[in-house]
């Protein structure tokens, strides 16, 4: 018995070619997110129609970057994404993770500052959950380590400022940028942030270890506490 033309097949398969093209010849920014999605979700479900899960996924988190970077487990209440189709999901994020990161390697950091900052949004804007990392850099400001050192909870992460130096010792490095993100997406220092950062820096000049800034990342943007002359 022959199998029934799936006039919805050709349907999806005919939208999936138009919006091929149109990438291929104007590029990312004539999509829309949900388009995007569309693109990487074409290779991940071949046999699903791929849009209303796209927007699905708009509808619930938002943008683009927030739709890759959701939980897992939030992932999976979209309707037609599976857990084989979430984990190539952070596949992709952990290459441009790993693309970002490249970026700031083998060149002094604070002349690279663009790239700095978009690896760091890449990192943790989009985290659920603080995080407090390490930057730990050598006399020529080039990149010795990138250290997650800790992982609080929605709105604190525990900071002691005593271990930050140990480990700038340990790891012979003469200046750092620290990091830690703002899950509420503002970010806006807080006095509890300048407060930790002044003790770090108030234990590190002594040592001959640098702190050049301390930046707060946002969905919203990003904040140096340098630039705001809070250190």
């Amino acid at each position: 018995m022959s199998e029934k033309p799936d006039n919805n097949k050709k349907h999806y398969h005919g939208h999936r070619e138009r919006l091929r093209q149109r990438f291929a010849q104007n590029g990312s920014s004539s999509l829309q997110d949900y388009e995007l999605l569309e693109l990487i979700l074409f290779r991940l479900l071949p046999r699903r129609d791929t849009k209303p899960i796209a927007k699905a996924m708009i509808e619930r988190f938002g943008n683009f970057p927030e739709a890759i970077s959701a939980p897992s487990h939030l992932l999976e209440e979209i309707d037609g994404l599976g857990k084989t189709a979430i984990i190539d999901l952070k596949v992709i994020l952990a290459a441009t993770q790993r693309f970002s990161k490249e970026s700031i390697l083998d060149r002094p950091i604070l002349g690279s500052w663009g790239e700095l900052i978009n690896y760091c949004n890449t990192q943790m804007a989009y985290e659920t959950k603080e995080q407090f990392r390490i930057l730990f850099l050598d006399k020529k400001n080039f990149l010795i380590a990138d250290e997650v050192q800790q992982i609080g909870t929605v709105d604190h992460t525990p900071v002691y400022p005593r271990e930050v130096i140990k480990r700038s010792l340990e790891l012979s490095a003469t200046a750092l940028i620290l990091v830690h993100n703002h899950p509420s997406g503002d970010p806006t220092p807080s006095s509890a942030d300048i407060k930790m950062t002044k003790e770090i820096d108030n234990i590190a000049k002594p040592l001959g270890i640098t702190v050049h800034d301390h930046i707060i990342i946002g969905r919203s943007g990003h904040s140096s506490l340098r630039g705001l002359k809070l250190i």
